[in-house]
């Protein structure tokens, strides 16, 4: 039998990977209400072949104004760097015990902190150690598939054709509801023709402020 030259095959290897499409996946979240839920994590995971990382990312700004975090939520493939500008007239003094995502940026203004670096997934809470109602979060994945949703429920993911057997998971600091409805399993993108709905069945938590949003939460 002829042997196959490796230059060749690897060659072929990255010809494929670069005609490789991406599927356009439409995920939408409605409350018990049937209203659709802003500002919620939403990824894909898990999948086979597995899905890669991206090589580099561009850094990622969570900002803060008027003594809050800005934007009130994150989300960040692993390995992204994140700055913590202060835009505000006071001084922040930033921190996270999320381990172990945990760090510490003291007392400052401005932009004197070299940027943060997620190095693994999972969801961090950040508070300010000197305004207990500052609160915001940053949810790290793994996958280069994410979004958050916009005001009408709704994210589109891209998602690549030749992944299967993954899933498509959700989260917010405002949703009750269990692990089951957090979660939907796709055997192929292609199978899916009119896009995901997550329907929750619990009243969801009130928007941010410092009474009702700082709630317990599991990692996923």
């Amino acid at each position: 039998m002829r042997s196959i030259n490796p230059a060749v095959a690897v060659l072929a290897g990255l010809l494929m990977a670069v005609c490789a499409t991406a599927h356009e996946l439409d995920v939408i979240v409605v409350g018990p209400d049937g209203v659709p839920v802003p500002d919620v994590v939403v990824f894909a995971e898990g999948g086979d072949p597995e899905r890669l990382e991206t090589a580099s990312q561009p850094d990622v700004v969570m900002d803060q104004l008027d003594t809050q975090f800005v934007p009130h939520m994150l989300v960040v493939q692993k390995g992204t760097a994140v700055v913590f500008p202060n835009s505000d007239t006071v001084a922040h003094h930033v921190y996270s015990f999320s381990k172990p995502n945990n760090f510490v940026l003291p007392l400052y203004k401005g932009n004197p902190h070299e940027p943060v670096v997620f190095e693994h997934d999972g969801i961090v809470t950040l508070g300010c150690n000197i305004h207990d109602d500052m609160l915001a979060y940053i949810v790290v994945v793994e996958s280069d598939a994410f979004g958050l949703t916009d005001a009408s429920g709704r994210v589109r993911l891209s998602v690549d054709d030749r992944t299967t057997n993954f899933a498509v998971r959700i989260w917010s600091p405002r949703i009750r509801d269990g692990e089951d409805l957090l979660i939907q399993q796709v055997a192929a993108p292609a199978s899916i023709e009119t896009g995901l709905t997550f329907a929750l069945q619990k009243r969801l938590r009130a928007p941010h402020d410092a009474a009702t949003d700082a709630v317990a939460w599991s990692e996923y």
